[in-house]
């Protein structure tokens, strides 16, 4: 088993470990991960390797839903070792019944929460993140509604995914000044590729002390070193669905990155987790798997190289963005 690290998400007392499964892949069309045997096997493999945190969504799955399901049965006598979380406020197509699209109102939070819980067949949500921001609905309703379940024992703690740097710091002072349990994470898009949260979001969180939790952190699987000019694995996500993104690559930074791994005897994937964990405020790396060995092989790669900070700058250097 890798000798995985665990830390705090955030300020809170929530312990983590450094590399999470990304869950979406569970009931997702054309994956091993599609069945219940599928995901049976991947949460086996990521328990016994020593990960805890298990990140899904409502809307995951070739049907809304259908991760949670498949979650909820999987994990029947193995709650206990794990940390939950999931989110709400995107469009479930009407599985939660009808929203108007105002997804982070008490109404439909209440509705959500329950419905989540049941998929899980859980009493409680480790940690309940609002997935998208709400135009519509106060930050407040949304924190004295998430307040409320916390006291009742349906959920933990809080996060959120996808907000800027702005609403960051709006939710924050809502929570202080309301006397709510603040937002103890959150979760935005971040990898090599795809460096825009380090202009805003990134300090606010560091700011209000938030844990980080990255994803798409190998930008679609582009880093696990699988790939090159020529292509990848035929059953690859790039390959099967998102092939443009392998086109547009930026293939000789990509190689000088893959030459800086090669004259250190490290993998791209190990590498680049590497970098993501010397990130500050980073907390653990939220990566998908379809099968046992690919989640195995991420907690060994997490753990296998800790870059020194010249060569965390290095790398950063390779990929910096345009101005």
């Amino acid at each position: 088993m890798a000798n995985i690290e665990y830390r705090t998400l955030g300020e809170s007392g929530l312990i983590v470990s450094t590399i999470g499964l990304g869950c979406n892949n569970f009931g997702r069309k054309d994956t091993a991960t599609e069945t219940q045997e599928g995901t049976d096997a991947v949460i086996g493999a990521a328990i016994d390797a020593g990960v805890t945190l298990f990140d899904t969504a409502d809307i995951y799955g070739k049907e809304r839903g259908l991760s949670e399901t498949l979650m909820g049965r999987s994990l029947a006598g193995k709650r206990d070792k794990i940390v939950l979380a999931t989110k709400f406020g995107q469009d479930m197509q009407g599985a939660n019944g009808p929203d108007w699209g105002v997804r982070g109102s008490r109404r439909y939070i209440r509705l959500a929460v329950e419905a989540s819980l049941r998929r899980l067949r859980t009493d409680w949500i480790d940690l309940y993140q609002l997935h998208v921001p709400d135009p519509v609905t106060p930050i407040e309703e949304t924190l004295e509604t998430l307040d409320d379940l916390i006291a009742e024992g349906k959920i933990r703690y809080i996060g959120h995914s996808n907000l800027s740097g702005w609403q960051i710091a709006e939710a924050e002072f809502t929570a202080r000044l309301g006397g709510h349990p603040k937002f103890v994470s959150a979760q935005n898009e971040y990898s090599l590729l795809a460096r825009d949260a380090e202009r805003e979001v990134l300090p606010a969180v560091n700011r209000y002390g938030l844990g980080f939790l990255p994803y798409f952190p190998l930008y679609n699987g582009l880093f696990t070193g699988k790939f090159s000019r020529e292509g990848g694995p035929s059953d690859s996500r790039i390959m099967m669905i998102r092939k443009h993104l392998l086109d547009n690559a930026p293939w000789d930074r990509i190689e000088r990155y893959q030459a800086f791994c090669d004259e250190r005897g490290v993998s791209m994937l190990a590498a680049t987790f590497g970098w993501l964990l010397a990130q500050p405020g980073l907390t653990s790396v939220i990566a998908g798997a379809t099968k046992p060995e690919q989640i195995v092989a991420n907690a060994e790669a997490a753990t296998a190289w800790t870059p020194t900070a010249k060569e965390a700058a290095t790398i950063s250097a390779i990929f910096e963005p345009a101005a």
